[in-house]
């Protein structure tokens, strides 16, 4: 087997059973249930909105750190997180530990950086799209088995919400033997890089030259980048839409279990295994046919695309938010997932094509972090009920919905009145010519 090709399996090993949580559907119905005498408001008020912080905080840190110290320390150490995490989840059941618990659940998830990054530094340029198309199968099947399973186990009373936690913990304690013989990096993208620059890669064979750190050519080729990528408007514009979706995006997602469990007969939602399974799946699907797509050419088309689809984002959730039928809600989510995913890939892929050669890393970390930063400011707003709003589920969602709904129309109107000053633009220069 070619030495790439192991490389890519190694990592779409560890990406897989890093995202095979099947607790991951229940998290809510488990810490607002059986978990402590915690109640729903206290885990939606006081636990949730601690993980958000924690993300965020973290993420700086490992944005900052991944590629000074190559890549494969913060991978070990996010699977040691991951152990951590669902070992307190597990034995652990008052609110103090629950929070602290957070702040392992914040390395987790920032440490993600380095799983989509390492494997760039890792093969030839040439290989680029197979592996990342590799790297991202690999996360989406993990979590389309995990709410499979998941769902299969609750429905046939196999196990409870509690009892999935062992199989995540499991697959987390796996994933730190795969991480282990991941091979180290000598090279990384700035600290590491063989001449400062991003025409150097490492042979196919996996003989590489180690070079040595430089701070200089670090910070040299990081403002390069950095200039390059920010000064194009194409990249620019893109780019903060990208920031402004996954903000609404992450809000969504990291509280619609709580919807489920409010509009759910009883208070509770038993599907949300299998929903979370169809919504990666359909996920996939609107990924790979934006893939396909050659954006790039007609790029205002496409931002207007984007712009009708959030607002039927925004749509959706206002209607989640006001529905009493369990089924709505999880439909609603699993057309949403899909959206999304077609959308952002569109928004991702036009990033890439107008980026100078070996940045997209860089500028993907910073897109990331910039939707975590607005997503933290918006659950302040709507979520704490000290310094916020404090609103509740249902009407978090309203603004929500209002969130995607004024981001589809702002761009919109955006496209539509640069067209119009264009063709006004070309009229006059017509009939100055005639």
């Amino acid at each position: 087997m070619k030495y790439w090709l192991k490389i890519s399996l190694l990592l779409c090993t560890f990406g897989f059973l890093r995202e095979l949580r099947p607790s991951e559907p229940y998290v809510t119905e488990y810490l607002a249930g059986d978990y402590g005498n915690l109640t729903t408001e206290q885990v939606y008020q006081n636990v949730y909105p601690f993980g958000t912080y924690s993300v965020l905080a973290q993420l700086v840190i490992v944005f900052l750190i991944t590629d000074l110290v190559r890549y494969k320390p913060v991978i070990v150490l996010s699977a040691v997180a991951g152990i951590v995490l669902f070992a307190m989840q597990i034995w652990c059941d008052t609110l103090g530990m629950l929070q602290v618990a957070q702040l392992f659940y914040g390395f987790f998830t920032a440490a993600e950086v380095a799983y989509y990054t390492y494997i760039y530094a890792k093969v030839d340029k040439e290989r680029y799209q197979i592996v990342t198309g590799h790297t991202r199968a690999a996360i989406l099947s993990g979590k389309f088995l995990g709410g499979l399973v998941a769902q299969v186990l609750v429905s046939t009373d196999t196990m409870n919400y509690g009892e999935l936690y062992y199989i995540s913990l499991t697959t987390q304690i796996i994933s730190l033997g795969v991480s282990l013989v991941l091979p180290s990096v000598p090279r990384s993208l700035y600290f590491y890089a063989t001449d400062a620059s991003p025409s150097s890669s490492p042979t196919p064979a996996g003989e590489e030259i180690a070079p040595q750190f430089s701070m200089k050519n670090a910070t040299r080729l990081l403002c390069y980048h950095l200039v390059s990528s920010y000064s194009n408007p194409i990249v620019l514009q893109w780019s903060v839409w990208w920031s402004l979706a996954t903000c609404g995006q992450i809000q969504v997602i990291s509280y619609i279990q709580f919807l489920w469990k409010e509009v759910a007969p009883q208070h509770q939602s038993s599907y949300n295994g299998g929903v979370e399974a169809v919504a990666t799946l359909l996920g996939a699907v609107g990924a790979i046919a934006a893939g396909m797509l050659n954006s790039n050419k007609r790029r205002s088309c496409y931002m207007l695309c984007n712009s009708i689809c959030a607002a039927v984002l925004g749509a959706l959730l206002l209607y989640a938010s006001q529905t009493k039928v369990i089924w709505v809600a999880y439909v609603n989510y699993v057309i949403f997932c899909a959206i999304f995913f077609f959308i952002i890939t569109v928004a991702g892929a036009i990033v890439a094509e107008n980026l100078v050669e070996d940045s997209f890393g860089l500028v993907f970390g910073i897109n990331t972090l910039v939707g975590l930063l607005l997503q933290t400011i918006l659950t302040i707003v709507v979520v704490e009920p000290g310094t916020g709003f404090g609103l509740g589920l249902r009407d978090q969602y309203l603004v929500n919905g209002g969130y995607f709904v004024c981001l589809g129309a702002i761009y919109g109107l955006g496209i539509i009145i640069a067209k119009l000053c264009a063709r006004s633009s070309n009229s006059k220069q017509v009939q100055i010519t005639t």
